[in-house]
């Protein structure tokens, strides 16, 4: 991708620096969390996912704590991970601003969300949540909060190198905050309370619109210009590499379709490549489409 280093959003808040207190449940998980759970199903036979409460997907709702306000001194970082802080901080900013411009098509207004750089653990609206979590969006404090290491993991054991691969992480996140101003969000969870057995189900199609909204940015980065090649190849890639299928298939040898939370990697390469292709938010109602 084409960008300047040496900015800093306005919108990110590093807390870095930041410790916390001891792990409570109450949010919701990102990739690695998801690993840990898939792993307990398949070894106990018992879907641990429903002891969450929505699933295992979607954007985070339950408040255990009051998020930390403010930022603390950042201990002292690698040249390397201070430039990644800067291109997350330019991506929340271009995706951001895509949106303002996009908002209006979905009946409403774009309100810039933040975004928390964190390390190892974080107190967040929606509960403690620790770097295994993965990067995820609170719907109660409306922020995206993302452990940078977990980019060595989605390099490493996913197979999905690349800054627009990075980029699409943070697309996707911001895709539930366009999910929870458009009331997307809150009506799937009052689906979920009313029929638990479609929770996981509902997850899904959650997870899919917010890829094809990431796509619907990388359309609009593509024809401002900003994308080089091999940048697309590198964001197909991630919406593939994190499927429900191919992280059982890792972590627990076989497909489980019952627990599957976030869509398989056909599903989330197509809704992403959707988005992409097209541009338009009208083509991204996963909920509407019997071709998921």
């Amino acid at each position: 991708m084409r960008w300047i280093p040496g900015g800093r959003s306005t919108n990110v808040e590093d807390r870095r620096g930041e410790s916390t207190g001891p792990r409570r449940a109450g949010m919701n998980l990102g990739i690695g969390g998801m690993l840990v759970l898939l792993v307990l199903s398949a070894v106990f036979h018992k879907d641990f996912f429903a002891l969450l409460g929505q699933g295992g997907g979607g954007p985070a709702t339950t408040a255990d704590s009051d998020s930390g306000s403010g930022s603390l001194p950042v201990p002292e970082t690698s040249a390397q991970e201070e430039q990644l802080a800067q291109f997350v901080s330019f991506v929340l900013d271009d995706v951001q601003q895509t949106w303002v411009g996009l908002a209006p098509q979905l009946g409403t207004q774009y309100e810039p969300a933040k975004l928390v750089l964190f390390r190892d653990a974080i107190d967040s609206g929606c509960g403690i949540a620790d770097a295994a979590s993965g990067p995820f969006y609170c719907t109660l404090d409306q922020k995206v909060y993302v452990d940078l290491g977990f980019y060595d993991q989605l390099r490493d054991r996913f197979g999905a190198p690349g800054d627009f691969a990075q980029a699409y992480v943070i697309a996707h996140e911001l895709g539930h905050h366009v999910q929870d101003l458009t009331g997307v969000s809150s009506r799937v969870q009052e689906a979920m309370r009313a029929n638990p057995g479609d929770a996981n189900e509902l997850s899904v199609r959650l997870e899919l619109q917010a890829d094809c909204y990431a796509g619907v940015w990388g359309h609009a980065a593509g024809a401002r210009g900003i994308l080089e090649s091999g940048d697309l190849e590198e964001g197909l890639n991630a919406a593939a590499a994190i499927g429900d299928d191919r992280i059982q298939k890792m972590t627990a040898g076989h497909v489980m379709p019952e627990a599957f939370t976030h869509g398989t990697s056909a599903q989330r390469l197509e809704w992403f490549r959707r988005g992409l292709e097209t541009g338009r938010c009208e083509e991204c109602d996963t909920f509407q489409s019997a071709g998921r």
